[in-house]
């Protein structure tokens, strides 16, 4: 399934930093995962084990030891390892990763104005399938990112309480990426989910900040 099937069924995505912790990820409620980790070594065996649990798995090329950061890279995962997609922040490795057949995700990082309106230009001339925005916890600058871009768009970075996940999922981006490990099963059924961001909505007047759980 492409990933917005997967976050369809479950906007939370974990971010897995260590390979120690996937097999955590792959029990949890979440249905996709992003990994930030592995090598050339352990990359394939952990797609496997992702598939073997029914859950997507994107691998974050620029963070993958072992393979270099070009078109044989890309060719060579996608043959060998079979991931269901590419996470870069590479235009090239987009258009390899395409070529492919492998969904892609580009990342930008928003750091000012100037960052944000490079990372629109940048993700409009490479077209990739969606982008993921770090940090995670600019609600009003992801407003505007949704309006600018046609495109499935996560959050990630920096989210650690649910009240942030469901003030960042208000503003029409459609999942975020964490790797707090408690928030994996977070997400428990849409109705429920939604009833917690309801009853635990953030009001201008009187409010202290997210409370942890």
């Amino acid at each position: 399934m492409d990933l917005e099937n997967y976050t369809r069924a479950n906007p939370i995505i974990a971010a897995v930093r260590d390979v120690a912790d996937l097999e955590q990820a792959l029990k949890a409620t979440v249905r996709a995962v992003f990994l930030l980790t592995g090598d050339i070594n352990n990359v394939a065996d952990c797609v496997r084990s992702a598939r073997s649990a029914g859950k997507g798995i994107y691998l974050h090329l620029d963070l993958l030891e072992g393979l270099g950061k070009d078109k044989a890279a890309v060719r060579f995962l996608a043959e060998e390892a079979r991931p269901d997609g590419i996470i870069t922040t590479r235009s090239n490795l987009i258009q390899a990763a395409k070529k492919e057949g492998l969904y892609t995700i580009q990342r930008i990082f928003i750091l000012d104005s100037l960052s944000i309106e490079t990372g629109i230009a940048n993700v409009k001339a490479t077209l990739p399938d969606a982008v993921e925005c770090l940090p995670g916890i600019l609600p009003r600058v992801f407003g505007e990112l949704v309006k600018k871009l046609p495109l499935p768009i996560i959050a990630g970075g920096l989210i650690k309480y649910p009240e942030e996940i469901c003030e960042v999922l208000r503003t029409g981006v459609k999942a975020v990426s964490v790797s707090n490990k408690k928030l994996w099963n977070f997400f428990r059924g849409e109705e429920e989910f939604w009833e917690f961001c309801r009853i635990n909505k953030k009001q201008e007047a009187g409010y202290t900040g997210p409370q942890e759980k």
